[in-house]
C-alpha cells in the first residue's frame, strides 16, 4: 500500500530573502532511499504569507490526504535544527508577512488553550537528526510568526481526522559560498541529509 508523505517549506520574507526550506523541500521529495519505496512524497513551498497557509493548508490536505506531514521553517538566529514539540497560540504584530499584512489580533483563535501539541514522536526525530553528525535539539516554541501559525493550524487539522502524524522543523540559515562570516557552518547539503533522517523517521512512525 502507497503511502504518502507531505513535505513543506516556505518562500522567502522580510529579512531573510533565501530561505534554505524552499529547496529543501523539493529536494526531500526527489531523494533515492529504499524507506521512501511505495511512497508517495509531495513537495510544497508556501508563501510567507497568513492568507497563502489559510487557503492552502486545507486544499493540500484535503487532495493529497497524507499519512505523514513535515513542516520545515527557517528560523535565522538559531544554529541547529530544531524540532518543535507544540504550536503557541500566539501572532506577533511586530513583522509583517511576504504580502505585508499585520494580524488584527494577538491570538489565534481566541479563547483557545494557550498551546497545541503537536501529533509526532519528536524524540525520535530528534535521534534521526543528531544521528547524521547536525546539531539538533527539541524546542517548545515555535515563535508567533508564519511557521508557529502553519504549526497551529496543522495541529487543528490533525484534530479534525487530518494526517496521522505533523512534525515542524525549524532549521538554521545555510553557509553559502558568498556569505561566510554570518551563518553557521551548515550547508544545505547538511540540512538535506538531517532533513531526510527526519522524514525517514516520520515514515516509519506514521505506518
Amino acid at each position: 500500500m502507497t503511502a504518502t508523505i507531505l513535505i513543506t517549506g516556505f518562500g522567502p520574507f522580510p529579512g531573510a530573502a533565501f530561505n534554505p526550506t524552499e529547496p529543501l523541500a523539493g529536494e526531500l521529495a526527489r531523494r533515492r532511499h529504499p524507506a521512501f519505496a511505495n511512497v508517495r512524497r509531495v513537495a510544497h513551498v508556501f508563501r510567507v504569507s497568513y492568507e497563502a497557509v489559510d487557503r492552502d493548508l486545507p486544499t493540500l490536505i484535503a487532495r493529497e490526504k497524507p499519512q505523514a506531514f513535515v513542516m520545515f521553517g527557517l528560523a535565522g538566529r538559531t544554529k541547529h535544527v530544531r524540532i518543535e514539540t507544540r504550536a503557541r497560540n500566539v501572532l506577533t504584530r511586530l513583522v509583517p508577512d511576504a504580502d505585508g499584512q499585520i494580524p488584527a489580533a494577538t491570538t489565534i483563535v481566541p479563547g483557545a488553550p494557550v498551546a497545541l501539541s503537536l501529533r509526532a514522536p519528536t524524540h525520535r526525530l530528534l535521534t534521526a537528526a543528531r544521528a547524521t553528525g547536525v546539531p539538533a535539539a527539541l524546542s517548545h516554541d515555535a515563535g508567533s510568526y508564519l511557521c508557529n501559525y502553519l504549526c497551529w493550524r496543522a495541529a487543528e487539522a490533525a484534530r479534525s481526522g487530518g494526517p496521522r502524524l505533523i512534525a515542524f522543523v525549524h532549521v538554521p540559515q545555510v553557509r553559502r559560498a558568498q556569505v561566510r562570516s554570518r551563518w553557521p557552518a551548515l550547508t544545505l547539503d547538511d540540512l538535506t541529509q538531517a532533513g531526510e533522517a527526519i522524514v525517514r523517521a516520520a515514515l516509519a512512525a506514521a505506518r
